[in-house]
């Protein structure tokens, strides 16, 4: 707990043989206030957190808000400058996302840094992108994509992947040779993620992305946007200059089916591999077997279990474990799950960065589902370094 706010703090630090520190941070608000006061809560508390660690603030990469209520609280996240998406405090990508934390919070924080011992971050933001240059490397931290003009949400993901592939290209990048991660919210996602659905496969057969090459690594969830109109929006990442050879995706077909089997176009997972470290991405995971069918239909706490295990095989696949995690988010589709949830993972990982979201997955019966990850060391010496 912060000594200064009611505000938990979560870190995960991994610390690599360059010196160069990667940290997972998630602050929550612990005591019922308003929103702007949550917000100056949540402000003063991550500031204590870097100066305590002797992290400077321009480490800063990404920040995810989660909102209740984001239509009602974007004023006041915009009068915060490490809050505003165009005019962070330093160059930084910011995600807002209306999906309700654990009360009493109004608000969460999950916010990414890097820390480099020996110089300091080569930064520079276009638009909502945060480019962080790393040697060899630039990685893209996307936040916020829409495009609420269009009418339906086949038509707004459509749009959405139009505009991200021009950046993309604009870059010198490909949807399929680069982009490693992506996150779709959707409002009201029981009628409206078929549209995206249909609109991603679409998108995607026409850049080379099929079940016989590969996917990117994802996660569809509920999740509303501050512009009421957005039915879809969509946060990425990639990397330009990444090499083949350092990209693999993951699968444990014993567990869970390839996602294609029931219409969808993501991987289960991915894992980049660096000099020092390789991160491992685990998309969004619920409670499925190897046939793609729901497990435990009905029960949320054997289907959290369900996750867990189906989680635990995807590590296993990019040799780590549940020891190597830096952060969970959690998504809950019914409120009154949500204490229990949290119970059960406080207890088994009680250390871990976690949010915990109510927020609906892409199919009614899922009552949980878990994305997560995680960072193992690693000697790789023919590969970039991190």
């Amino acid at each position: 707990m912060c000594p200064s706010a009611p505000v938990s703090v979560s870190v995960a630090r991994f610390q690599g043989r360059a010196g160069v520190a990667e940290l997972h941070i998630v602050l929550r608000p612990e005591q019922y206030a308003a929103c702007e006061t949550q917000v100056a809560w949540l402000q003063g508390a991550y500031a204590d957190a870097l100066a305590s660690m002797g992290v400077p603030p321009d480490t800063a990469v990404f920040r995810r808000f989660f909102c209740s209520d984001v239509v009602n609280q974007a004023a006041a996240l915009a009068a915060a400058p490490f809050a505003h998406p165009r005019r962070p405090d330093t160059p930084c990508a910011v995600s807002w996302v209306g999906q309700a934390p654990h009360q009493p919070a109004k608000l969460a924080l999950w916010a990414y840094h890097v820390h480099d011992s020996a110089a300091p971050l080569r930064k520079t933001q276009d638009e909502t992108t945060l480019i962080l240059q790393r040697g060899a490397l630039t990685h893209h931290w996307t936040a916020g994509c829409v495009c609420p003009d269009a009418a339906t949400s086949h038509a707004q993901t459509q749009r959405i992947l139009e505009h991200y592939h021009a950046h993309l290209a604009a870059h010198r990048m490909t949807l399929a040779g680069h982009v490693l991660r992506t996150w779709f919210f959707v409002q009201n996602i029981d009628a409206n993620y078929q549209g995206l659905v249909v609109a991603r496969r679409e998108f995607f057969a026409q850049h080379g992305l099929t079940s016989a090459t590969h996917f990117i690594a994802s996660t569809g969830v509920e999740g509303a946007h501050a512009d009421a109109r957005a039915s879809v929006s969509m946060d990425a990442y990639a990397i330009a200059g990444v090499q083949l050879a350092q990209i693999r995706h993951l699968a444990a077909p014993e567990h869970l089916s390839p996602t294609y089997v029931y219409g969808v176009t993501f991987e289960r997972g991915t894992a980049i591999a660096y000099r020092d470290r390789t991160h491992v991405l685990i998309s969004g995971t619920a409670s499925i077997d190897a046939r793609g069918e729901i497990v435990h239909v009905g029960d949320v706490t054997r289907q959290l279990d369900r996750t867990l295990e189906n989680i635990g095989a995807l590590l296993r696949a990019a040799g780590a474990g549940f020891e190597h995690l830096c952060l969970f988010l959690v998504y809950a589709r019914d409120a009154h799950d949500v204490a229990l949830i949290q119970q059960r993972l406080a207890a088994q990982f009680p250390a871990l960065p976690t949010v915990l979201l109510r927020a609906c997955v892409c199919r009614p019966g899922w009552l949980v589902e878990i994305e997560a990850l995680a960072i193992t060391p690693a000697d790789h010496l023919a590969l970039p370094a991190f």
